[in-house]
């Protein structure tokens, strides 16, 4: 006898056709996404692209325009109807922590539990704080704790009424670059342990590929591509996508009987668009060799510690970027002969201009 089929659990988030203007500008642009039991999603894109206007969106912070948002199934914005930011079961995550400054982390953290018992209150505190690893600061106050512990301050906060969803609005912009990658690291095992499914927005590319299980990229108002991490940067869509998430340069195509050819050698692809496509060339897929009868020549030599980061000028005067071990010195001015390195496979897109950002 078969087993009755089992019902998918409910998407913590579901958009559909969500757009929003201010005046005549349009923040957000027929944007539709879902987030998946347990995800955790990291939307990215430059400044000013709508990704902070779609999170306000999604909290009930503002009201959408037209289009759809669901949380848990449950209809909160149709552009009519509109359900208030604190009964939609999503918590808030800034850059600023916006931590009250004259209650202790231990208050600040139970806040939000103030309709239950105290006990109740003070259990799910020393819980959550527990979760977060500051039970030893539970009665200091946030400027007696350090940015990073602010920070789990106002994560455990945002926790302590057991959200539907959590949204993250760049949480590690005011932390130094070195404590940002300890307390990032921190925070997604936290959110892990919760199983909270939450979407991240940061301007940071590379925070956006370490933390997301998915990663959306925007632009204009619009989504431009949503994967996995690896897909994003090996596999864009099209050149923002090729640009934004990662340093690359795009060289022109032209048909050969064996494929497609570049200024830098030989790619896999069917010479049939070559007329529409271009090369996605990244500092990793360029070897070079000094040469001082070579057609190019190196303009910029950046030294990065492990690796020198190499800016060539082709013959045919674009440049490309090439990453090499701090042994290959090469300062500018010296001729070289680059050429794709033949164990990476270049991606080829669209040779559409990429949108305005």
């Amino acid at each position: 006898m078969n087993s009755p089929a089992t019902e998918p659990p409910p998407l913590p988030l579901k958009l559909r056709g969500v757009t929003k203007a201010f005046g005549k500008t349009i923040a957000v642009d027929d944007v539709s996404l879902d987030l998946h039991p347990g995800e955790l999603l990291g939307l990215v894109g430059p400044s000013g692209c709508g990704k902070s206007t779609l999170l306000r969106l999604i909290a009930g912070l503002e009201r959408i325009d037209s289009g759809t948002i669901e949380v848990g199934c449950e209809l909160v914005d149709d552009g009519r109807k509109w359900t208030d930011p604190e009964q939609r079961g999503v918590g808030l995550v800034f850059q600023d922590h916006a931590l009250f400054p004259h209650l202790t982390v231990a208050d600040n953290v139970g806040f939000g539990l103030r309709r239950r018992s105290a006990i109740e209150r003070q259990t799910e505190v020393v819980r959550l704080l527990n979760l977060v690893g500051l039970e030893h600061l539970a009665k200091r106050y946030p400027h007696e704790v350090s940015g990073g512990e602010r920070q789990r301050v106002s994560l455990a906060r945002a926790l302590a009424p057991g959200p539907r969803l959590l949204l993250l609005d760049e949480p590690f912009a005011s932390l130094d670059p070195n404590r940002r990658t300890q307390v990032r690291s921190d925070l997604i095992s936290l959110l892990r342990a919760a199983q909270t499914p939450a979407v991240l927005v940061t301007h940071d590319q590379t925070e956006a590929l370490a933390v997301g299980d998915r990663v959306a990229v925007m632009c204009a108002g619009q989504i431009q591509q949503v994967g996995a991490p690896l897909d994003v940067y090996a596999r864009p869509v099209n050149r923002f996508v090729a640009g934004f998430m990662g340093e690359a340069r795009f060289l022109p195509l032209t048909a050969a009987s064996g494929g497609l050819v570049t200024e830098l050698g030989p790619v896999v692809g069917d010479s049939a668009a070559a007329a529409n496509s271009l090369a996605v060339v990244r500092p990793s897929d360029v070897d070079l060799e000094v040469d001082p009868a070579g057609t190019a020549v190196i303009e910029r030599a950046e030294y990065r510690g492990a690796t020198w980061s190499y800016e060539i000028r082709l013959a045919s005067d674009l440049l490309v970027l090439s990453t090499q071990p701090r042994s290959v010195v090469a300062p500018a001015g010296t001729r070289v002969h680059p050429r794709l390195a033949t164990h990476h496979d270049v991606v080829i897109i669209p040779a559409d201009e990429p949108p305005e950002t």
